[in-house]
């Protein structure tokens, strides 16, 4: 009995890495298809399946550049970052640092004082889930006064004078996607841990996982690729600033695979948070929210995913923990609707 056990065990490990081979073999030839299609456009892609690791990339760091790009090509990640920094709130929680529904009040720093008839109104899961009614960044503004670094002008003043000088939320509890609600929750988390939103993000992410191509601060490397704007205009990496918590970490597949792999894995602490970031917290007829992740659910999947647009690249990260698999794509320019169609043509035609 005990050695059929083992040869069960055995057949099905050779059954999965072979399903996992002949998804990644399918997933290449559709990304080589479509370089082909856009020689310009370089791409990144890692894939898991049942812990197997798996990469395919196409194309050069830059336009002038002889070295391919590789699953450790540097990317922007942009608002997947918001997926780091709910798990690091879902750690918060789990820590007993705070509680996803109290209010915010008592956790932003003293330059921010809501208006007497805000007070106690807004909750941290109302950040979390897009649905605080705050006013945002107006980012063609800022694009205009800074294309290459836009979010260079937004300082903790500007920040506490938006906040301070709202008098009304006018779609609280309604879904509007908030870059000052994540760079909110940034602010909460240095509060309670009394330490830099770098050094948390290290502390509880970076550093346990190991994921060394995963930058802050400093990304001057040389792995590194271009951005480009959807005309092929060179596009510098935005530098870090307050908004960093919201979209400003870079990384590259392999690193992103490794988050992956941490948050499908049991019995870690940045696992048991992504759980706590998957319930549903914002419902309508067409989203569902739960803490920085959409979620999209038919009658035989549940996907958890986040896309990502800098001013010069474009990103998803996606993965279903039920069937145990997850995706992250880069590619090098804003081009949203790229990144969006390879993910649904990848999950329509292989995964699904």
């Amino acid at each position: 009995m005990k050695n059929s056990f083992k040869i069960l065990t055995v057949l099905i490990l050779i059954t999965n890495f072979s399903f996992g081979q002949k998804i990644s073999r399918k997933i290449d030839s559709l990304i080589k298809n479509y370089y082909l299609n856009n020689p310009e456009v370089g791409v990144s892609i890692g894939f898991i399946n049942n812990n197997e690791e798996y990469y395919t990339a196409y194309g050069r760091l830059n336009k002038g550049s002889k070295i391919a790009i590789n699953k450790n090509s540097i990317f922007e990640i942009a608002s997947i970052t918001k997926i780091l920094t709910s798990n690091l709130i879902a750690q918060a929680v789990i820590e007993n640092k705070i509680k996803i529904d109290n209010y915010i009040d008592d956790y932003l720093p003293k330059e921010y004082v809501l208006a007497k008839n805000l007070k106690y109104k807004i909750k941290i899961i109302d950040l979390a889930s897009h649905q605080s009614g705050l006013p945002d960044l107006d980012f063609r503004k800022l694009i205009e006064l800074n294309p290459q670094q836009p979010v260079s002008n937004v300082t903790e003043n500007t920040l506490s004078s938006l906040v301070n000088n709202c008098d009304e939320l006018i779609d609280y509890g309604k879904y509007r996607y908030s870059t000052v609600g994540f760079t909110l929750l940034g602010q909460i988390l240095e509060e309670v841990y009394n330490k830099s939103y770098d050094e948390i993000l290290r502390e509880k992410i970076i550093d346990p996982l190991q994921m060394t191509n995963t930058l802050t601060k400093d990304f001057d490397i040389k792995n590194r690729t271009n951005g480009y704007n959807p005309i092929r205009g060179i596009q510098e990496f935005i530098k870090w600033n307050i908004t960093a918590p919201a979209g400003i970490v870079k990384s590259n597949a392999s690193d992103m695979i490794t988050f992956l792999k941490a948050v499908l894995n049991k019995e870690n602490p940045i696992s048991k948070a992504a759980i706590l970031t998957e319930q549903i917290f914002y419902e309508d007829g067409n989203r569902k929210m739960g803490l920085g992740l959409n979620i999209i659910t038919d009658d035989n999947n549940t996907l958890f995913l986040k896309s990502g647009d800098s001013m010069g690249q474009s990103s998803i990260i996606c993965y279903n923990r039920i069937k145990n698999w997850g995706i992250i794509i880069f590619i090098d320019q804003r081009n949203s609707k790229m990144s969006q169609k390879l993910l649904n043509d990848i999950y329509e035609k292989i995964l699904n």
